[in-house]
C-alpha cells in the first residue's frame, strides 16, 4: 500500500516546525513507518542548494529554478521511494511554499511556476497540506532575535503579508487538500486540530 504524503506550510514564525516531530511520533505509535524531511533540502545535494538559496542573492528565476531542482532530487531520492514502500512522508514545505514565496512574495509569474510544478511532479501532490496561519505581527514576534535570519526572514513585512495571502488563496483553490490550521492558539489546541484532520483525511 502506498504511503501518505503530508506537508506543513506557513509563513516564517507560524510554528509549524514545532508540530512535525510530534505528528511523526503520533503516527509511529499507530504503527506507521514515517520519514520526516524538509525543503529546500532533504538530500545531500538539496542541502547544498538550500545553503545557497537561504544566503546568496540571485535572480528571481534562478531562485525558483533552484527550488525545483532541489525538489526533483528530493522526490527521486526520498519522497517517491518512501511512498512506494508504504512509508508516510512528512515534509516541512513543498511546492506550495514556492508558489507563496517566489510567486506571492517576489511576484514571479504563477503561470511559470505552474509549468515547473507540472514538469517536476505533475503526477504527485501531497495527500494533505497543513497550512499554519496567524496574523503577521504574531508570527514576526515569534522569530528569535538571537539567531541570524536568512534572506527570506529578513524581507520586509509587506513581503511576508503577500506570502501569507498567496498561501490562503492557494488553499481556497485546493479542493480541500490544503487545510488551514489557526496557529495563534495553544499548542494543545493546535495538536487537537491536526489529529482531527489526519484522522478524517488520511487514516
Amino acid at each position: 500500500m502506498r504511503g501518505k504524503f503530508i506537508t506543513f506550510e506557513g509563513i516564517d514564525g507560524a510554528g509549524k516546525s514545532t508540530h512535525i516531530q510530534w505528528l511523526a511520533d503520533q503516527l509511529t505509535a499507530r504503527g506507521k513507518t514515517v520519514v520526516t524531511t524538509r525543503e529546500p533540502g532533504g538530500t545531500p545535494l538539496g542541502e547544498k542548494l538550500r545553503a545557497l538559496l537561504l544566503a546568496e542573492p540571485m535572480h528571481l528565476e534562478t531562485e525558483a529554478l533552484l527550488m525545483f531542482a532541489a525538489r526533483r532530487e528530493h522526490l527521486a531520492e526520498v519522497i517517491e521511494p518512501a511512498l512506494a514502500a508504504g512509508t508516510w512522508v512528512i515534509s516541512d514545505r513543498f511546492t506550495d511554499a514556492t508558489v507563496a514565496y517566489q510567486g506571492g512574495g517576489r511576484g514571479l509569474s504563477l503561470d511559470k511556476l505552474k509549468v515547473l510544478e507540472d514538469w517536476v511532479h505533475g503526477h504527485l501532490q501531497p495527500d494533505l497540506t497543513l497550512l499554519f496561519d496567524l496574523p503577521l505581527a504574531v508570527a514576526q514576534a515569534r522569530i528569535g532575535k538571537e539567531r541570524i535570519l536568512d534572506r527570506f526572514e529578513q524581507e520586509e513585512a509587506d513581503f511576508h503579508e503577500r506570502v501569507r495571502q498567496c498561501y490562503l488563496q492557494r488553499a481556497g483553490q485546493s479542493n480541500g487538500r490544503i487545510r488551514v490550521v489557526q496557529a495563534d492558539r495553544t499548542v494543545d489546541e493546535i495538536k487537537k486540530s491536526i489529529e482531527e484532520l489526519i484522522s478524517i483525511i488520511c487514516l
